[in-house]
């Protein structure tokens, strides 16, 4: 439950820079004035609690290994707490809907969107579930649209991992044998598979065309994945597609800004200042002024970690990249009601050891999910 704070001695990371001024907590919101408890808090940071646009880092606690865990609730709950102590007050939890089978299939997604519901209430961390289709799994298309309905899902992102071009030339994709087992199929069962969907391309644009009016109209965000150009965000753009979700080149990042569409690319790949496979630096999108938020993707510790790296290569300053991990996400969600320290918003805060860089104490909607150390003596104090 919220508890009431005046919290004193900090640098506070405001809309304007830095103060040292003192941050009140009242009733799950920022106030003015102070109130309830004092909480000397100096040598700390406090920042606005990390918004995390995209992170699918929650898989290995849902099965740690292959059929080990039937009750995935208690793995959202490790997963949340794991969220809690890298800062992250609010989390989108993106699941794949695919022919991939196994954990991106649609029995595994709708069983992890279930454990979602069942324990998102229970937890002051704001648990969102994300649902990232397959545009070539036609067939489920009202499967998945049922469990948008079903778990309240409002976010949902398009993805093609089918191999076409080696589908196309007839040959097999590489790493078959493993996906297949990863999928429960047998190698051939599962390239037929692969070929009977690669086969039917010539459908898939008119039923993207008609989901996407559908989820529209119920207020379904929507965003793509992996643009390679901008030629394809002008193809998804046209459906009203807004969010470019890890574009793969600085041409289809531009395209989706000119058009002042968010752009989300992976903190993991500015920590790294790499993409791991080979596409745009992220770093490099960021330098040019076209990110609007960074995602934990693979990692939840990334967001922090990429913040605190932009601004020790001196590519911009705190402000400018703490908003890309929490006014920023705030916006590509369109929640209004966080991402910054001022009052009337959620008090959804992060308070940083400025010695260690290390997480000292998350609070989301006033409420502690996480605590550790020096800063916690000194709340318990």
């Amino acid at each position: 439950m919220p508890i009431d704070l005046t919290l004193t001695g900090a640098r506070v990371l405001r809309p304007g820079g830095w103060d040292s001024g003192a941050l009140t907590l009242s009733g799950g919101v920022i106030a003015d004035g102070p109130g309830g408890k004092s909480v000397d808090l100096s040598g700390f940071d406090l920042l606005p609690g990390i918004v995390d646009v995209h992170g699918d880092g929650f898989e290995r606690h849902m099965a740690p290994r292959r059929g080990a865990l039937r009750e995935a609730s208690h793995g959202v709950a490790a997963c949340a707490a794991e969220i809690a102590a890298n800062g992250i007050t609010t989390a989108v939890l993106a699941q794949f809907f695919s022919w991939e089978g196994g954990m991106r299939g649609p029995d595994f997604a709708e069983h992890v969107f279930a454990s979602i519901a069942e324990v998102a209430h229970k937890i002051a961390t704001d648990l969102r579930p994300q649902l990232r289709l397959e545009t070539f799994l036609l067939d489920d298309y009202a499967r998945a649209e049922a469990a948008i309905d079903r778990f309240g899902i409002g976010y949902v992102v398009f993805n093609d991992h089918l191999p076409h071009d080696r589908l196309a030339a007839g040959r097999r994709p590489p790493r078959l044998t493993g996906q297949a087992l990863k999928s429960g199929r047998n190698p051939e069962a599962h390239l037929a598979l692969m070929q009977g969907l690669h086969s039917r391309a010539a459908e898939v644009p008119d039923a993207l065309d008609a989901l996407c009016v559908r989820l529209l109209a119920k207020g379904v965000r929507l965003g793509s994945h992996d643009d390679p150009d901008a030629a394809t965000r002008e193809t998804w753009r046209a459906r009203d597609v807004r969010i470019s979700e890890f574009p793969e080149t600085l041409a289809a990042a531009e395209a989706a800004r000119a058009e002042g569409e968010p752009v989300v690319m992976g903190a993991p790949n500015v920590v790294r200042g790499a993409s791991h496979a080979g596409k745009v630096s992220a770093l490099e999108i960021v330098e040019a002024g076209r990110v609007t938020a960074l995602a934990s993707d693979y990692h939840y510790p990334a967001p922090l970690r990429a913040a605190l790296r932009l601004v020790e290569l001196g590519v911009c300053d705190m402000p400018t990249a703490w908003a890309l991990v929490s006014s920023g996400p705030a916006q590509v969600l369109g929640l209004t009601d966080r991402g910054r320290l001022v009052p009337g918003m959620r008090a959804d805060l992060l308070v940083l050891d400025r010695a260690t860089g290390q997480v000292g104490a998350t609070l989301a909607n006033g409420a502690v999910t996480y605590m550790t150390g020096t800063a916690a003596a000194r709340f318990i104090a």
